[in-house]
């Protein structure tokens, strides 16, 4: 039961620590399936979704809350909640984002889903 938390928790440490070092290396982790919506912009495949990635400034994450659950076909749904740090700006805003994990891809996972907000308020 504890495999998809332990899988989760991996991959997100992976995720945030390559957006702020080598944000190029996350092509390995979409595929020409995968979708993100960024602030309500849906993005469709791993091309795509890398030249909005590298459109963004230079950010750093900081987890607060992560959450994991199974779900079909081996899947892993991770919700993760923190403040994101941009680059000159030390005033950390609040960001919540979703991965749904599938089963394939180079490390036995690739994001198939990906949904991300900031959270003003």
């Amino acid at each position: 039961m504890s495999d998809f938390q332990t899988v989760g928790e991996q991959f997100c440490e992976h995720y945030y620590k390559t957006i702020s070092e080598n944000r190029d290396d996350l092509a390995q982790l979409y595929t020409e399936d995968s979708m993100m919506t960024y602030e309500g912009d849906p993005i469709k495949g791993g091309a795509a979704i890398m030249e909005k990635l590298n459109g963004l400034p230079k950010i750093s994450h900081k987890v607060i809350t992560f959450d994991a659950q199974p779900s079909v076909g081996d899947g892993i749904v991770c919700m993760i909640g923190g403040d994101l740090i941009i680059e000159g700006n030390e005033n950390p805003v609040k960001f919540a984002q979703t991965f749904h994990l599938q089963k394939g891809g180079d490390f036995g996972y690739y994001c198939l889903n990906d949904m991300f907000r900031l959270n003003y308020g």
